[in-house]
């Protein structure tokens, strides 16, 4: 079973990929919007990934959740299952290919900072980003599952990792 898309190394056109979507995204968020980042892997300078721009927004509150939907459908996005209470998830594919992914966030939740920091993190320190690297590609390699059992397999290395940078 295949992943979601396949990973390819690090593409420098993920920023302005990232930057571009960012702009057609906001009109959605109204006044709630506080601020957009760009996450996940293909935010990582030099490490490969599935090609998949990853967005964090975050809002002051979760309000006309109806129509944000709508008007993300209209830009291709279909509305996952949500992540946990104030965490919203939001895909778009082309063609069968997945080719953004969206969390959505209010303000102090607890995924926002955890995003930030691996990201953070992997732009920071070539010894971890190549770890994470090698553990992707192995995952891939390996993978019968599809994209459940690739996060599955990726949880418990990122969660060390956090543990481990706890208050750096």
């Amino acid at each position: 079973m295949a992943l979601t898309s396949e990973i390819s190394p690090y593409n420098p056109q993920w920023p302005l990929l990232f930057t571009a979507e960012n702009r057609r995204i906001a009109e959605g968020f109204g006044a709630e919007l506080i601020g957009t980042h760009h996450v996940g892997s293909t935010a990582v300078p030099g490490l490969s990934a599935k090609p998949e721009i990853d967005i964090l927004v975050v809002v002051s509150e979760h309000i006309n959740e109806m129509a944000r939907s709508e008007f993300m459908r209209t830009l291709g996005y279909v509305r996952g299952t949500d992540l946990s209470a104030g965490h919203h998830f939001y895909r778009r594919d082309v063609d069968g290919v997945r080719t953004h992914k969206m969390h959505v966030c209010v303000a102090g939740h607890g995924q926002i900072a955890r995003m930030l920091r691996f990201r953070d993190l992997l732009r920071e320190d070539c010894t971890i980003r190549k770890q994470y690297q090698d553990l992707k590609l192995r995952l891939e390699a390996n993978n019968r599952g599809g994209i459940a059992e690739y996060l599955a397999h990726k949880a418990p290395y990122i969660d060390a990792l956090m543990n481990m940078h706890l208050g750096d």
